[in-house]
């Protein structure tokens, strides 16, 4: 896991919060002061918090559940996705599709049809189709790749959520409540806190802040995933022990069924 340093934080700018008049009073504990009228968060609080934070993200990961990254601001939208598939994880980056969670059936429905028109590509149904027909199926295969390229992959409901804006993304908040799933998210001065089950009080608008956060998340969610592949491999090394053994004896008994076979067969000739 990436070691977090209070002097990084401050250089990439994840102290400043919002203007003082826009601040959520549940933000208090996590406010160091206020200086020109903007809020400024207590860094060594927010390292305790990422701390925290990539603790659980890593033990999700090393689960075998997946995270699912939701960031649809601009200045938020390609570090995500940057981030988020380096590590192999679901994200979310355009619009919040509707019932994403609480309708998840739906969605992979949806999904389902993305698989359907690429193997009518590869089979030659798609030639087979008018060129209005062709274009009507291209525009709809961009749709669905552009909504719901990220979680193709994703077979059932994530085992947690990330969140850049835990405001603008309201919508995902609700429906991961919904369900039980833990919220994880970048938190401003102007945001809730009591909404999410673990907070990164930071700066939720700058590409700096939003980079840093992020690396220092997926690097945790990275070291989740080598354990589970090392736990794996563990695994498969003792099973394999395991049936050595066996496969050994198995090996011997098959010379001497034969030789007992042939002194068998001499004594019936005799």
């Amino acid at each position: 896991m990436e070691k977090v340093e209070v002097k990084e934080l401050l250089e990439a700018g994840v102290h400043f919060g919002h203007l003082t008049r826009k601040w959520n009073p549940n933000m208090a504990p996590y406010i160091y002061m206020e200086r020109n009228g903007i809020h400024i968060i207590n860094l060594y609080k927010t390292a305790a918090k990422i701390k925290e934070t990539s603790e659980a993200l890593s033990k999700i990961a090393a689960s075998g559940k997946k995270i699912l990254f939701v960031a649809t601001k601009k200045q938020a939208k390609d570090i995500v996705a940057e981030k988020a598939a380096a590590v192999n994880q679901p994200y979310i980056t355009e619009r919040w599709p509707g019932g994403m969670l609480t309708n998840f059936i739906t969605i992979r429905k949806a999904v389902k049809k993305m698989a359907s028109i690429d193997r009518m590509k590869k089979d030659g149904t798609f030639d087979s189709l008018s060129k209005k027909e062709r274009l009507q199926v291209n525009r709809q295969r961009a749709k669905l790749e552009k909504n719901l390229g990220s979680i193709s992959d994703m077979t059932r409901l994530p085992g947690a959520l990330f969140v850049v804006d835990i405001m603008r993304e309201h919508i995902a908040i609700k429906e991961a409540q919904k369900l039980n799933i833990p919220i994880f998210a970048m938190v401003d001065t102007n945001s809730d806190p009591r909404q999410v089950d673990y907070l990164i009080p930071s700066n939720d608008d700058a590409s700096k802040s939003i980079d840093k956060i992020l690396s220092i998340v997926t690097s945790a969610i990275e070291d989740g995933l080598n354990e589970r592949k090392a736990e794996k491999s563990e695994k498969e090394a003792k099973k394999a022990k395991k049936e050595e053994p066996k496969a050994k004896a198995k090996t011997e008994a098959k010379p001497k069924a034969a030789k007992k076979k042939a002194v068998a067969a001499s004594e019936e000739e005799e």
